[in-house]
């Protein structure tokens, strides 16, 4: 059942980037590959999906949303890669494609997708039905956190601690514990200088103003009826300040505000990103303080990380 979950969880989000590629012009992420890998129904799927969006006025938010966070990802993974990053790990990759579609020469990223065996085992079914050969510089990296960390998974899959890193935590971070996620963020801001890593999470509740929170109750109990609650919410000013103790010197956290200006602006259609989600990328400028002041729950209080 839990598996099922998860395969459900991954399987949503690459129909969202399929629609967005169907129905949305000018395109904000361009996945050729998102319709393709969602499987050997996948017209049928698409059919009901569109149809479905049309009665929803929801639909075209959580769409905008899913696509916005893939394409901040690959921009800010751009830069990244200009300035040394070699590694990409991406942290609950379900049905992502990046690595198929990578515009990097080989030898230049190589990716780590890291996700549960099954669910994994269950893309690469995906990949070989949608006729997708994974590239030389793709590594999957299965990992059961009930049975291993994050630190032994990555370690067994080749990941090289000594290299600047580049890490994803995408639709993942709301579904852990505040624990699990502070501790993986512990663990991330131990990599060398210049690494960083990209997240989204949403806001506490009480900060939320009455509109918003009626928005929030609604999706929250939606999100609980498919066996996946929320369970963990930040304050942005909370959650910066926690970054910068770990270690991390540049911290930028984008709300709906700066993502819709940066990505939807001037846009006819109204396609805009949900007033629920934060995007969150924090960057290591400075290893000694993120070793001092890596948190305890790294190493410690959780078998997600050590």
């Amino acid at each position: 059942m839990q598996e099922d979950r998860r395969t459900w969880a991954a399987q949503r989000g690459a129909i969202k980037r399929a629609e967005h590629q169907l129905l949305d012009h000018p395109k904000v992420l361009n996945d050729p590959l998102a319709l393709r890998i969602i499987g050997k129904d996948r017209d049928s799927i698409m059919e009901a999906e569109i149809l479905q969006s049309e009665a929803s006025p929801l639909s075209p938010c959580l769409r905008a949303t899913t696509v916005v966070r893939s394409r901040f990802v690959e921009d800010k993974l751009d830069l990244g890669v200009r300035r040394g990053v070699e590694q990409y790990v991406i942290l609950g990759a379900g049905l992502d494609t990046f690595a198929y579609r990578s515009p990097y020469p080989e030898g230049i990223l190589h990716v780590f997708e890291v996700d549960h065996p099954m669910t994994q085992a269950w893309k690469r079914d995906r990949l070989e039905e949608a006729g997708i050969t994974p590239p030389s510089d793709l590594t999957f990296a299965p990992v059961d956190f009930e049975t291993q960390t994050l630190k032994e998974g990555l370690g067994d899959a080749g990941y090289d601690p000594d290299k600047s890193t580049f890490f994803s935590m995408l639709g993942v971070a709301p579904y852990l514990t505040i624990e699990a996620v502070m501790a993986t963020l512990g663990w991330v801001s131990l990599a060398p200088e210049g690494s960083e890593i990209v997240f989204d999470y949403l806001i506490r509740p009480s900060l939320l103003n009455s509109d918003q929170q009626s928005f929030f109750e609604a999706f929250a109990q939606k999100v609980a009826s498919a066996g996946e609650p929320w369970q963990t919410f930040f304050d942005p000013e909370v959650l910066k300040r926690d970054l910068r103790a770990m270690g991390y010197g540049y911290v930028e956290d984008n709300g709906p505000e700066e993502i819709n200006t940066l990505y939807f602006k001037n846009r006819k259609d109204g396609l805009r990103a949900w007033e629920l989600t934060h995007l969150m990328n924090a960057q290591i400028r400075d290893v000694k303080h993120a070793a001092k002041h890596a948190p305890l729950g790294s190493c410690g209080r959780t078998k997600l990380i050590c």
